[in-house]
């Protein structure tokens, strides 16, 4: 091998270590996800004997910080339990009064603080993820499994998981002609923008 030569694949080799560990430092780099209320909400369905209830609550705010290397989570997503809507005034009225007591717990939150599975720089990926879920006053520890989508600066997810709300201190609503589930299930759909590191 000529000197010349030599010295092109020794520079291309150092340049090549230096762009993986580039790429490998981004890659491990915690992640800030800012929820945007104009696209994120919780969605909530209720079995009962006459109808199926389904009905939203609004997003208050939220923020994710995650780190891909460790699995380690923190931050929290807050929603507002006073704009939980199905569509019906009376019923919500009693949703409010009764049942989450929104006047007294105007919140529900999920602070997250470990997450399980690998999380892909860009695209489609699946989490565990392990925190709190507030509700009516109380913690309930709770794993919640998370497809998430990534792109440059922008993401968005989605979570499904049942709420066992009379096993959580709620009343059940139910009345001699009509009754519903002890359980609600529920759907997170929440996207933002991913900040930049400082």
């Amino acid at each position: 091998m000529t000197g010349s030569n030599w010295r092109i694949r020794w520079t291309t080799s150092i340049a090549a270590a230096l762009l993986l560990g580039a790429i490998s430092s981004a890659s491990a780099q915690e992640l800030t996800l800012r929820l945007d209320p104009g696209q994120s909400k919780a969605a909530f369905t209720l079995a009962a004997t006459a109808h199926t209830v389904h009905g939203t609550f609004n997003l208050q705010s939220g923020e994710i910080h995650f780190d891909p290397a460790s699995g380690t989570a923190s931050g929290e997503i807050v929603f507002e339990a006073t704009s939980g809507r199905t569509g019906n005034g009376s019923r919500d009225h009693k949703m409010h009064k009764d049942v989450l007591q929104s006047g007294q717990y105007p919140e529900v939150t999920f602070r997250p603080d470990h997450a399980q599975g690998t999380l892909a720089p860009q695209g489609e990926s699946t989490l565990q993820v392990h925190g709190s879920f507030g509700i009516h006053g109380s913690e309930h520890e709770l794993t919640v499994p998370v497809q998430v989508n990534l792109t440059a600066d922008k993401w968005n997810a989605t979570a499904r998981f049942g709420v066992p709300y009379v096993t959580w201190g709620m009343k059940n609503p139910s009345v001699f002609f009509l009754r519903v589930a002890d359980a609600v299930d529920v759907e997170l759909h929440c996207a933002g923008t991913i900040v930049e590191a400082k």
